[in-house]
């Protein structure tokens, strides 16, 4: 008897069932994609404030790191070109104390404030400094700066520029012998007997808020002639349009920027208020920073 072969029906999806397959996944993704949209756009913003936040904290901290080394009572504020917000200080290398009196009678060692002085004798050698504190040849030496008629560093009336420096060890002392570039007679004396060093690379530093970015300015020193860069307390040193437009740039996008320094009135501190607003991509952080600084003669 023969055999009749059994052959299984063939079964598949109709193209109304595949269809309507593709419509449910269309909804269930829609469905899905607006509760996942909020987080997910929040998480990209949250980034986009961070990396704003980010920008403008470099800048603050890159400003205190300078602002803490300024000259005492040399930061001033003002407002140039029109509408542009200027901070403007004498930054200083490093500091020391100064021999007060002669070591023999009119050896020239102390630094004599009845007289002018063409050398004096610092307490310490300045080649055991680290690199970045010696002081060089055309740095300026500011004695006892009040930012007042008289003792005012951006008048040039306490300040001189170092010619040469060499060891004394005379006398079994350790100390550096400055030989200042013009006989100078300083003002007024240190209570500390102390003076501050100005690098002749950077003898003002200013930080300009210009358009939509905070750039940093430096005005280099003379290294020619024996009288200092300043001249008059009047002076801006923030820089022309033009010179702006190649400085550094500290921070872009600026939508507010805002300097205050409130110092005049206190004997030995000084507080710098930095005010600034980023906006990128539509988002928008506005960071508000103080620094102390010491105005300690």
């Amino acid at each position: 008897m023969a055999r009749t072969l059994f052959v299984p029906r063939q079964r598949g999806f109709t193209l109304v069932e595949l269809v309507m397959v593709i419509v449910i996944l269309g909804i269930v993704g829609g469905m899905v994609a607006v509760f996942m949209r909020a987080p997910i756009e929040a998480y990209f913003a949250s980034g986009r404030r961070a990396a704003l936040t980010d920008v403008a904290d470099t800048a603050v901290r890159r400003m205190s790191r300078d602002l803490r080394k300024a000259l005492p009572n040399s930061i001033r504020t003002s407002t140039v070109h029109g509408s542009d917000t200027c901070l403007e200080f004498i930054p200083t290398r490093t500091g020391a104390r100064y021999r007060e009196q002669d070591r023999v009678a009119s050896d020239g060692k102390g630094l004599d404030f009845s007289t002018p002085n063409n050398t004096f004798n610092m307490l310490g050698r300045n080649a055991d400094w680290s690199a970045d504190q010696q002081i060089r040849t055309n740095d300026l030496i500011a004695v006892y700066n009040l930012g007042i008629t008289g003792a005012n560093a951006y008048n040039g009336d306490n300040v001189a520029r170092v010619s040469t420096l060499a060891a004394d060890a005379s006398g079994g002392s350790e100390e550096t012998t400055i030989t200042l570039a013009a006989a100078t007679q300083f003002p007024l004396e240190s209570g500390t007997k102390r003076f501050h060093v100005v690098p002749v690379e950077e003898n003002v530093v200013a930080y300009v808020c210009t358009g939509n970015t905070l750039r940093r300015f430096a005005t280099p020193g003379l290294t020619a002639g024996t009288a200092p860069l300043f001249t008059s307390s009047t002076t801006s040193y923030c820089g022309s349009a033009a010179q702006l437009a190649t400085a550094p740039v500290i921070a872009n996008n600026l939508s507010s920027c805002a300097f205050t320094y409130n110092g005049s009135d206190l004997q030995r501190n000084g507080l710098v208020q930095i005010s600034l607003g980023i906006t990128s991509d539509g988002e928008s952080v506005n960071l508000f920073h103080q620094i102390h600084v010491n105005n300690t003669p």
